[in-house]
């Protein structure tokens, strides 16, 4: 359960493994990208636990390296690694979900705080986080990019209300929020007020980059799948395309590691990613569902089956969660389409449709 999430998050810390790129002052181990990397690598090779707080460490975390204050990076980074803070995401709201830059939510300062009104949707892990970051409307006369102002928010804060949305799956890993004038201190803000824009993207960035979906996570994924069309080859072999698709799943996990290192290296020597980012996105959330797509596909009707028991946790996996989830991979972080778009924009330099 959650508990014990975060449980493991604070063994992780306690040995400096929670966040390996960051400080040593700030709880990290000074590590460089390429033994991050490294690292991800023995961590998914070695099946540890999915991290609970991935909105914190690996989105919130590297904007704060940026764009936060002395103050706020002692106050924040610490708490985050340790998973004593766990991070919700608070970007969509009913009329504003790809198109960001629609946010109605307003955050007016008065004195020393923002007043926040508004609501929130598809809060990613919001039904079990203690903070939230997002973008709020600073100049209720501002359209568009302009008038928005990032902040971090305790959940706790009298006037939110976190309702969960239950998927067909079951669960509930998104929460709609709610605020009914929140008041929040100006020092939980991110940069300058108005200037949440730029700071929205560079976390987008990270959120379609490296961090959030290392390259080992999907090497592992694809191991997976080979093995499981092993186990089920007498089977699958009536089908002979999907051998082919098994093959090229494990070559394109490769091709993206060996990409992510060629990338890692770029950064190490000063270079940025940029509109790479969405090349990357595209590829590592298309990948994910063919994976999943070709796992179901081996193992026939027993795909659709939610496995009860040991035994069929044993045979089936958690291929049919990861196939539901995977559904989401083209659309969260920006669209497809619209990652497409940037890419054909900024990178090949086509004229706008």
């Amino acid at each position: 359960g959650f508990a014990a999430h975060r449980d493991w998050e604070r063994t992780l810390h306690s040995g400096r493994w929670s966040m390996v790129t960051w400080p040593r002052e700030l709880g990290g181990r000074g590590c460089d990208l390429i033994e991050w990397l490294i690292f991800e690598e023995e961590y998914w090779r070695a099946d540890a636990p999915m991290r609970v707080n991935q909105n914190g460490i690996f989105l919130l975390g590297p904007t704060l390296m940026d764009f936060g204050t002395a103050e706020q990076k002692a106050r924040f980074l610490p708490a985050m690694a340790a998973g004593e803070h766990v991070w919700a995401q608070g970007w969509s709201e009913p009329n504003a979900g790809s198109d960001m830059a629609a946010i109605r939510s307003t955050a007016i300062r008065i004195g020393d705080e923002y007043v926040l009104n508004g609501q929130k949707i598809w809060s990613t892990r919001a039904v079990w986080a203690d903070w939230l970051f997002g973008l709020f409307r600073s100049d209720p006369e501002s359209s568009r990019h302009h008038g928005l102002t990032f902040l971090m928010v305790p959940l706790s804060t009298p006037g939110i209300t976190v309702r969960p949305i239950r998927q067909l799956n079951g669960q509930t890993g998104f929460a709609e929020i709610f605020f009914d004038d929140v008041r929040v201190p100006a020092e939980n803000r991110l940069a300058a007020e108005g200037a949440g824009w730029q700071v929205a993207m560079a976390t987008a960035g990270f959120e379609r980059g490296l961090m959030l979906r290392s390259p080992a996570r999907f090497q592992r994924t694809a191991q997976a799948l080979r093995d499981l069309y092993l186990a089920h080859r007498d089977s699958a072999d009536r089908d002979p395309t999907l051998r082919e698709r098994v093959v090229s799943a494990w070559m394109d996990a490769q091709a993206y590691a060996l990409s992510t290192y060629a990338t890692a290296s770029r950064l190490l020597k000063g270079g940025h990613i940029g509109a790479e980012s969405s090349t990357n996105k595209v590829f590592w959330s298309e990948l994910d569902l063919r994976m999943h797509q070709t796992a179901l596909d081996i193992l026939g009707a027993h795909g659709e089956v939610v496995p009860q028991t040991a035994a069929q946790h044993a045979t089936l996996g958690h291929w049919l969660d990861g196939f539901l989830f995977a559904q989401a991979g083209p659309i969260y972080a920006g669209t497809n389409e619209i990652q497409r778009n940037i890419v054909a924009e900024r990178m090949l330099g086509m004229p706008r449709a």
